[in-house]
């Protein structure tokens, strides 16, 4: 017990050590209602944000990060679960670097490899992360109602780096915060981050919607 503590409070695993402990007092207290978790709620009735819920940033950081979650296929899954998962993951891939290769390193060389290791973790930990939630991905978007009809026609704006016929998501006014909603572009066409599109209709298979260039939908 005294060499599991030991590792996993030694650099590099301390840092990961403490964001997960910091990811399991959040669902504690999640779980008590001692924080507004609208995390777990937004499971079933909020839309796609940035972490499955109505966004409240404009700004290109925002768009990269959603844009990033598409990627890895996990679109609708809650941020803090995302960040809860890849935690684990870097703390399990630093524990055993430390506990089997690490500690047995010259100082000289034990700080550099650490440092590696650390920012190394990142990638099979998105990875895992991704294979993991993917199914849960797909099962929220399943389980949530789509958006009302109502907000059919409306325009918006292309926030991922692309939209295509597989792929892509915009912005758009709600009278509130925003909603940021999974969209598909008709076969053949692309849109890039930026350019105005107008929903025009939902897809149950997908759980996405189809749009065309507002240009467009204002010359019919």
């Amino acid at each position: 017990m005294t060499e599991f503590y030991t590792t996993a409070l030694t650099f590099p695993t301390l840092l990961y050590s403490i964001l997960l402990a910091f990811c399991v007092v959040y669902w504690l207290l999640a779980a008590t209602g001692l924080v507004d978790n609208d995390t777990i709620h937004g499971l079933l009735h909020h839309h796609d944000g940035l972490d499955g819920i109505h966004t409240h940033h404009h700004h290109d950081g925002a768009a990269d990060n959603a844009g990033m979650i598409a990627r890895l296929g996990l679109s609708g899954v809650p941020f803090m679960l995302i960040l809860s998962v890849l935690v684990f993951f870097g703390w399990l891939i630093t524990y055993f670097a430390q506990l089997l290769v690490l500690q047995y390193l010259p100082d000289s060389l034990r700080v550099l490899a650490g440092i590696g290791v650390l920012v190394a973790a990142l990638l099979p930990g998105l990875v895992l992360t991704s294979l993991l939630l993917r199914p849960v991905a797909r099962l929220i978007m399943k389980l949530r109602p789509p958006v009302p009809p109502s907000v059919l026609g409306k325009a918006g704006n292309v926030i991922s780096p692309q939209v295509t016929e597989t792929e892509g998501r915009a912005e758009f006014a709600d009278g509130g915060a925003g909603l940021i909603l999974q969209v598909r572009a008709p076969p053949g066409t692309t849109f890039h981050r930026g350019d105005r599109v107008v929903l025009l209709s939902f897809d149950e298979q997908s759980h996405a919607y189809a749009v065309i260039a507002e240009s467009e939908f204002l010359s019919r």
